[in-house]
């Protein structure tokens, strides 16, 4: 039963659907309804959720990806590509003389280190030295060995 209600309910509003098309086609609708259509209209149309608008970029190259064939729009043009440029340029200078600044201050230290210390620079270049240096002072076992002599 529900199903013939429901397919009658849809014969009439198709019907009531083409017969308004009909008065709309020929224009003999009274202006009260015109007015209360149009009222209507302005109303859906106020309440519209608004559309998506696609927004386009301007790309740093053309389309056809020359330099030369794109025309400049100005010198910020031009500032949008070589400030960066010159930031980094800049940048890796800066870096550069810092190393040597630091290279620099490394040698400065270990050449006071050698000037102040009590042992000449000589010696440091003896592989005895070194190797003294490695292994510590002389320890006091060799003393107790059945070699030494001992004076009384």
């Amino acid at each position: 039963m529900n199903h013939l209600d429901n397919q009658a309910n849809q014969t009439q509003v198709d019907q009531f659907g083409q017969a308004s098309a009909a008065l709309l086609r020929k224009g003999t609708l009274p202006k009260e309804i015109k007015d209360r259509l149009y009222a209507a209209r302005m109303k859906a149309i106020s309440l519209k959720k608004p559309e998506k608008v696609l927004v386009q970029k301007r790309a740093f190259a053309s389309s056809a990806g020359s330099w030369g064939s794109r025309s400049s729009n100005g010198i910020w043009d031009t500032i949008g590509w070589i400030a960066p440029l010159a930031v980094l340029v800049f940048g890796l200078i800066g870096i550069a003389q810092w190393q040597d600044d630091s290279r620099i201050n490394d040698i400065a230290e270990v050449d006071a280190a050698l000037l102040t210390d009590d042992v000449p620079p000589d010696a440091y270049a003896d592989s005895g030295f070194m190797a003294f240096l490695k292994n510590g002072p002389l320890s006091d076992s060799s003393n107790d060995s059945p070699n030494t002599i001992q004076s009384k």
